[in-house]
Order: C-alpha cells, then structure tokens, then sequence
C-alpha cells in the first residue's frame, strides 16, 4: 500500500526516495531559520509544527493526527478512539529532568500520532525539550541501530534501555547543524532508505 500523496507518486520507492530527499531539505530549513527556537518545548502543537513542517510538501496529512489505527510488527499503537485523550495527557507529562523527558519521549511514540513519519519528527520534537531543560541534544550517530530498534520495542514494558542508549549519546553542541540532522538521518538508516548529504539538499 502506498500512501496517498501531493507528488503523485504510485510506486513505493520512488515516493521513499522523494520523501527522504524533501524532508531532509526541510528540516535543514527548520534549523536555519531559526524557526525551530519560535516554539514551545514539549507541547503537542510543537509536534505537529514540526511535523507539517518537515512533510507537508509531501503529504495531504502533513501536521494532521491519524485517523486510522496502526501497529509495528506485533505492538498496536494507541487507538484512534484514545488518541487524542492520550496526546492530551503526554502533554501534561512534566519534563523538568531527564527521567522525565525520556518518558514523556517514550509516551509520544506509543501514541505515535502521525501516519507516517513519526520518528523523524519526535527525534526534533525531544531534542527541542532536552536543549531548553538540560542545554543538551541527542548525537544520534552514536546510537547503534538494532540496540535503538530494542530499546523502542521495549520501552512500554521497560523504558531503561532506551534511556542509557540516549544518556550516553547526550552532547552539549546544541548549535551543531550536522549533529541535529542525525536525527533526521537516522530515520532512514533504520528503515533502509537512500541517503542524501546535507550539501547535496
């Protein structure tokens, strides 16, 4: 099944491509402008800022919470009937540590409240809390992929392998362009896309 989308693309790897391609050009913009310092840590609408910003060249539902219900191998995200109580609630988590960032991290991705591209956008959505609570930012380059995929598997059981994947990886270069874009990168060394150079975009 591919997703419907504004290039018009019918064949599955032609719109991965399109998308990785666009995306990083996006959000290379998002860090430029300066537009990502204009909003509020934590909250939802920063999310979904984030999101349309990243995919709305791409996707009708760019910034837009699902409306269909999802899983990821044997592990059903939240229900399109709880969705928005949930994101609600994740909203009121507090973040005034790093214990309680990771978990609010963790909520926001068993929510996982966008069709597509939620790990791109809730990688910024993190790094934008730890800077203004802890002047940190995640160096995703650092993390091993498979110890990542585990972690996330794990983490509505047991959150402490992804918060020591994540502890470890901490970097006070929240300025630096090319460590925020690991985020982004990162995204696609784990679903196997193509890869695209910053200076390329």
């Amino acid at each position: 099944m591919i997703l419907e989308n504004k290039l018009n693309i019918t064949d599955p790897a032609e719109l991965a491509r399109e998308e990785e391609r666009i995306s990083k050009r996006k959000a290379k913009e998002l860090f430029e402008t300066g537009y990502l310092n204009t909003l509020k840590p934590g909250t939802f609408a920063s999310l979904q800022a984030i999101h349309k910003y990243l995919f709305e060249d791409v996707y009708y539902f760019a910034g837009e919470v699902r409306n269909v219900d999802m899983a990821k191998g044997n592990f059903r995200f939240i229900p399109i009937a709880y969705i928005n109580e949930a994101i609600a609630n994740i909203e009121k988590m507090p973040q005034s540590n790093f214990e309680e960032i990771i978990k609010k991290y963790v909520e926001m991705n068993i929510a996982h409240p966008f069709r597509e591209g939620n790990g791109r956008s809730t990688r910024i959505w993190l790094d934008l809390i730890l800077k203004k609570e802890l002047n940190k930012v995640v160096d995703w380059s650092k993390i091993d992929r498979a110890d990542y995929l585990f972690a996330m598997e794990r983490s509505p059981i047991k959150d402490t392998e992804i918060k020591e994947l994540i502890r470890q990886s901490l970097t006070d270069e929240v300025e630096n362009r090319e460590v925020y874009m690991k985020g982004i990168e990162s995204s696609y060394l784990y679903e196997g896309y193509w890869t695209f150079r910053i200076e390329d975009l």
